[in-house]
């Protein structure tokens, strides 16, 4: 006999509280990585105070903590591109007038080059052994990946996302999350912009009209939704 699916827990969320089913959640982490967060990277060749995407790391990692601690699935998502660039279309590359280039050389190696070390997520972030990565060339994670299909292999129905941008990679992941089906909550403080005006707006639309992208709660409500949950409900 079924054993009975473990209630939904209540997230106090706008634009009206978000209902988490233990177990049927992931936590998605968009590009949380070196060239994005620290000095020297692609944020930064982009003319970006990357200083401010640093506020993203403390929250986003008591969020891990809570979720490995429940046994849930967590996925990590690293913009990223083959060493040959035949994944970045000119489009991509050779858009504005930025300092350096993606493939360039910088000091943390070529930027947004999948094996140089800023292509890596910053070490507070790491994932963990088991722990879904996906290496994504456009600012969709579900675009040219195997997200999708994992996914389905974890019997995920919900999405709750940290990382950044937030207007830009988490905005996109968000949006073709929802068009796929998925009930998607973005956690506030676990999300940065290089200009905080963007954070904003994105999240006033993300709510706007009944929540047609999804749902955004502080930390602190998912914390305390989490801290009722069972451990390793699926």
């Amino acid at each position: 006999m079924t054993p009975p699916a473990p209630p939904r827990l209540a997230v106090r969320a706008r634009p009206f509280d978000f209902a988490l089913d233990p177990g049927r959640a992931a936590l998605v982490v968009i590009d949380m990585q070196r060239d994005f967060v620290e000095p020297g990277g692609f944020g930064a060749a982009l003319g970006n105070d990357v200083a401010l995407l640093a506020s993203a790391i403390a929250p986003t990692r008591a969020l891990l903590d809570a979720w490995r601690a429940r046994g849930w699935p967590v996925v990590h998502t690293r913009e990223s591109h083959a060493p040959d660039l035949s994944d970045c279309p000119p489009a991509k590359r050779d858009r504005g007038s930025p300092a350096l280039r993606i493939g360039d050389p910088g000091p943390m190696g070529r930027l947004l080059v999948r094996g140089e070390p800023g292509c890596e997520i910053v070490p507070e972030l790491a994932p963990a052994p088991g722990e879904v990565v996906i290496d994504k060339p456009g600012k969709g994670a579900f675009f040219a990946t195997p997200l999708q299909a994992e996914l389905q292999r974890l019997g995920v129905t919900q999405l709750v996302f940290a990382g950044v941008t937030t207007e830009v990679c988490v905005q996109t992941t968000m949006r073709e999350a929802n068009d796929r089906g998925y009930e998607a909550l973005l956690v506030e403080e676990a999300t940065a912009s290089y200009l905080p005006a963007f954070k904003a707006a994105t999240i006033e639309m993300i709510v706007a009209q009944g929540g047609i992208v999804g749902w955004v709660a502080p930390l602190a409500a998912v914390l305390d939704a989490l801290a009722h949950a069972p451990a390793g409900a699926r």
